[in-house]
């Protein structure tokens, strides 16, 4: 049987003792496709973009902001267990935390907290899979939210196994593939299969 990727549960029980995960690819392969669109919004000590990064889990992804000098980066999670990870990660590497960490269901982002944010880039490392396996109606929530706090001219970058992950009726976002990875193949006759990073901009 699948997995409940969509449920609370099945993350608190597998964070209760996972520390460190990467899902579909590195934090440095996924950060080689993201650093050219970030680089088109300013950079300076004062003005660094805004990052939300949805569905953390224990991804090092934060860590490799900071390493490049983004700090303005807001890491989001629903299970408690992966926003602790996070500070502890960016609390090893950088001997202090100067990144933001919310509990919050990307499906229903009304918190407090995000009430009057908006974002430069918004990004998710294989967030929306996990969504999806909740149904359209749950991935459709997620997408109005995201939409709700890019900031003018903001962009969404969401990396899936799916080549079809986007499409669905009435999403509010032009979308195109920037970047298909092949994954490791077990035997030379495996067939080719990919992974899809998506560039999504509101209509």
């Amino acid at each position: 049987m699948p997995a409940d990727f969509e449920k609370q549960s099945y993350w608190h029980e597998r964070f209760s003792s996972e520390t460190s995960f990467e899902w579909l690819a590195s934090s440095q392969s996924f950060m080689s496709i993201i650093e050219p669109y970030l680089s088109t919004f300013s950079h300076t000590v004062e003005n660094t973009p805004r990052i939300l990064h949805l569905g953390s889990g224990t991804s090092d992804l934060q860590n490799c902001f900071r390493s490049r000098g983004y700090l303005d980066v807001t890491n989001v999670d629903y299970e408690p267990l992966a926003i602790e990870r996070g500070r502890q990660l960016e609390q090893v590497a950088f001997d202090d935390v100067r990144m933001k960490y919310i509990v919050a269901d990307v499906t229903q982002l009304a918190c407090d907290f995000l009430q009057d944010q908006k974002f430069d880039i918004v990004v998710d490392k294989s967030t929306v899979d996990a969504v999806s396996c909740g149904g359209t109606a749950a991935f459709s929530r997620m997408a109005s939210w995201v939409k709700k706090y890019l900031a003018d001219s903001g962009i969404w970058i969401s990396l899936s196994y799916s080549s079809v992950r986007f499409n669905i009726e009435q999403l509010p976002f032009d979308v195109e593939v920037i970047a298909k990875t092949p994954t490791p193949k077990l035997k030379e006759s495996d067939p080719e299969i990919y992974y899809y990073c998506y560039l999504l901009r509101p209509k």
